[in-house]
């Protein structure tokens, strides 16, 4: 695991740590590699993989639900994510 370093700003609590991010500069020079349409096709790659990890989890968390049962509970779910700020 990462190691945590203090910070010293006003928006954290004192003594908060954050984890170090020793790849940082390696994933920005990737990222700068690659084409606009290749920074689109990850984002939609990263967005479903993360979808489908919610839906596990979920699958998981809530192992007897029927398909419709399991469908109510995602969509509720879904909706409590929803960014409402657009």
């Amino acid at each position: 695991m990462g190691k945590c370093v203090p910070i010293a700003s006003a928006r954290y609590n004192a003594g908060e740590m954050l984890k170090q991010h020793p790849n940082h500069r390696q994933y920005l020079e990737t990222l700068a590699r690659m084409t606009p349409q290749q920074r689109v096709a990850k984002a939609f790659e990263l967005s479903e993989m993360t979808r489908q990890l919610f839906v596990h989890g979920l699958r998981k968390r809530f192992p007897s639900a029927t398909e419709s049962e399991f469908r109510k509970i995602l969509i509720e779910r879904l909706n409590r994510c929803h960014n409402r700020n657009y």
